[in-house]
């Protein structure tokens, strides 16, 4: 099982950070905080993967490629808890 696997099942608090393209008025990134709770689900990822490639690369996507060795994975599901961050979703939910 993998370490953060673990860490999450000890402790389900996380926080996810994402850097936005944009300089705000400030001369700042936007950037973006999600903090939550998480939950592990042991299973799904390869269909979930298909899933997403078919939205983000195209409709005759297969991933992960044929022939390798896919293992079921896990899937993290984030119950977000509080925002923060630089950009118009912030400022909006003000």
């Amino acid at each position: 099982m993998w370490k953060k696997v673990q860490n999450i099942r000890r402790d389900p608090r996380v926080a996810l950070s994402m850097l936005g393209p944009n300089t705000s008025a400030q001369r700042l990134r936007e950037s973006l905080v999600v903090y939550g709770s998480a939950r592990i689900i042991e299973g799904g990822a390869p269909i979930l993967l298909q899933r997403l490639a078919h939205i983000y690369v195209g409709p005759n996507c297969e991933f992960p490629p044929p022939g390798l060795n896919v293992k079921p994975g896990y899937i993290t599901h984030v119950a977000p808890a509080q925002m923060r961050g630089i950009g118009p979703w912030i400022e909006s939910g003000r």
